[in-house]
């Protein structure tokens, strides 16, 4: 049975392209701890219980002493039984019968049962679930503790023989688009390629940008059997057995997360819109320096609207930016932003500024916030300005990548002041509160930094020779 399961998991393919490919071993252990896990075996009660709450069934047998529930439940192995406490009426208790003894725990619902932090829909899974769980962890214990101390992660040694084939395909030019990559394979044996494999295939690419970015785990249940792409052992339970990576797909045990290195890849077939997306999880998904949206805006406000008075300072129909932001979000680079469509400069200066202020954590972030606001405070211009430069230095390379792109780009604008009347300072004003929030949402905090953010921007665009 593990045998099958293991093959099915693998995604290995009959295609000529990765017929070479050798799925990794994963490790069955755990796998066979589960299926010889004790199975939940209920007690029911012979009488109708009064006050019995709606959403327990037969199994409860109303207020019993343990020693009365104990003796229920026959030594039986997985047998349980539900029953309301003596000493706190309106509590409940799930006793359960596992290693020769009675288990006791404090039964909780909220619309779903619980005794820890997992949720279930019925008595059964939730007793399924934690005779699996009692059973791997008693049986297993050492096993588990030494889970990660020699991870299939670390080396990767199964993905040798599909990774030149897999770089190949996701290779291209900086400049050419990943969706369009992944398109024009969709098709392929890739796609059948675990995320693991897709990992090694996009490190040991030579033309994906080398920024670095943590995995967005979250906890996830797993329909049917899966291994954890870390450790290659079983991910038991029934439900929440491990975390999946929402950017890039990989599937961990929970404890096994906080080994795995920063080197996310996300799939650009999970990242669903382009704004309001994690700036380093897109450029990372598209394998751009930058956002696309900066360097499309950037090249159409340089092609036709750095003489235009007032830029960046007077706004554009929002009904045209919000479709601008939606052109973005559905088309991705192939969003028409030309002059026959919006032939309002302003809309797309407009659209650029939305990007910044939707981003979950600004351009200038904030574990640096306070230390860029400190640096502006300094009275002395020389050490103002080396203070900023060493706060630069502490930010995320996509998120320095991208504001010393804009600060290129604004500086251009400043250069055209005789016509479109603004200068650093008038561009500080704008984009401050836009490149910079404060970590906490307090509009006191945000009215005082004003000045100093204003000052922030005005400095960045003044001495982007320097800084960057």
């Amino acid at each position: 049975m593990a045998a099958s399961s293991n093959s099915s998991l693998s995604g290995s393919s009959v295609s000529s392209d990765a017929e070479e490919y050798q799925p990794p071993i994963w490790k069955s252990y755990l796998y066979q701890l589960q299926q010889e896990a004790p199975r939940p075996k209920r007690i029911i009660c012979p009488r109708e219980v009064e006050n019995r709450p709606k959403y327990y069934g037969r199994e409860f047998h109303g207020i019993i002493s343990r020693e009365q529930a104990d003796e229920l439940l026959g030594g039986v192995e997985g047998a349980y039984i539900l029953r309301e406490s003596q000493r706190q009426p309106g509590c409940y208790t799930l006793a359960l019968r596992f290693g020769n003894q009675t288990l006791n725990y404090r039964l909780f619902h909220d619309g779903k049962h619980f005794v820890g932090e997992k949720r279930f829909e019925s008595i059964h899974d939730l007793v399924t679930d934690g005779l699996i769980t009692l059973y791997i962890e008693t049986k297993a214990a050492e096993y588990i503790a030494k889970m990660t101390t020699n991870p299939i992660y670390e080396h990767i040694g199964y993905a040798t023989l599909l990774r030149e084939k897999v770089s190949r395909r996701l290779s291209r030019s900086k400049n050419e688009s990943r969706k369009a990559s992944v398109a024009n394979e969709e098709h392929t044996p890739v796609e059948k390629i675990s995320s693991l494999v897709r990992r090694a295939a996009l490190t040991h690419n030579d033309n994906h940008f080398n920024y670095e970015k943590t995995h967005n785990f979250k906890v996830h249940t797993f329909r049917g059997p899966h291994w954890c792409e870390y450790c290659a052992n079983f991910m038991w339970g029934l439900i929440a057995q491990g975390v999946r990576c929402s950017d890039c797909g990989l599937n961990v045990h929970k404890q096994c997360s906080k080994h795995v290195p920063n080197d996310c890849q996300p799939d650009l077939k999970r990242i669903k819109k382009v704004y309001c997306c994690d700036l380093t999880t897109l450029v990372k998904a598209h394998n751009t320096q930058r956002p696309m949206v900066v360097d499309i805006c950037i090249r159409e406000i340089e092609a036709r609207g750095l003489k235009s008075e007032g830029l960046y300072r007077v706004s554009g129909f929002t009904e045209h930016i919000e479709d601008v932001k939606m052109a973005f979000d559905r088309d991705g680079e192939k969003a028409d932003i030309s002059a026959n469509i919006y032939p309002d400069i302003n809309i797309i200066t407009g659209a650029l500024k939305l990007y910044f202020r939707d981003l979950p954590i600004p351009i200038i972030t904030y574990d640096t916030y306070s230390k860029f606001i400190e640096a502006a405070k300094i009275s002395n211009a020389d050490e103002r300005l080396e203070a900023v430069h060493e706060v630069l230095m502490l930010l995320p390379p996509a998120h320095y990548e991208t504001l010393r792109y804009l600060m290129i780009h604004l500086k251009k604008v400043t250069m055209n002041e005789k016509d479109n009347l603004m200068n650093a300072e008038n561009l500080g004003i704008v984009f401050g509160p836009t490149l910079m929030r404060p970590p906490e949402d307090s509009t006191l905090t945000t009215l005082h930094d004003m000045r100093y953010q204003k000052l922030i921007v005005q400095i960045l665009i003044e001495n982007e020779d320097v800084l960057f």
